[in-house]
């Protein structure tokens, strides 16, 4: 049912400080901020030839992200991306399962444009799931 892993996220208190690093220090090739209101964040990914590695940082005092980072002041892995053929055949398999998915259960809008579904992370050994259909 899962294809390749899209992209791996990392929540970080400092976005533009985490841009600088993975430029300079890795020498990636990193995309503009892109906000994502719906979503409560700002993000910007590190092009890999193999997948992408996404920087988050919370957009308002609401996000998600807000409460990972109070845990991990210095920010860390967020979850983890994998692409699906079918985003809703893959919904209804894994909750036939008993995977819970987070929200309404509808997907919704991500940032490369294509909806996008969280899992509950007690349901995958500790690990927030995002499913992208592309």
């Amino acid at each position: 049912m899962i294809g390749r892993i899209n992209h791996i996220a990392i929540a970080v208190p400092d976005l533009d400080a985490a841009i600088e690093r993975y430029r300079s220090g890795l020498g990636a090739t990193v995309s503009a901020p892109q906000d994502l209101p719906e979503h409560g964040v700002r993000v910007v990914f590190v092009e890999l030839e193999n997948s992408k590695v996404e920087l988050l940082l919370p957009l308002g005092e609401n996000s998600p992200i807000v409460g990972f980072l109070a845990k991990n002041p210095d920010g860390g892995m967020h979850h983890i991306c994998f692409e699906v053929a079918d985003i809703k055949a893959a919904r209804d398999r894994l909750t036939a399962s008993g995977a819970r998915v987070l929200g309404d259960g509808s997907p919704k809008i991500g940032a490369h444009g294509k909806p996008v579904l969280f899992l509950h992370p007690k349901d995958f050994s500790g690990t927030l799931i995002e499913l992208e259909q592309v």
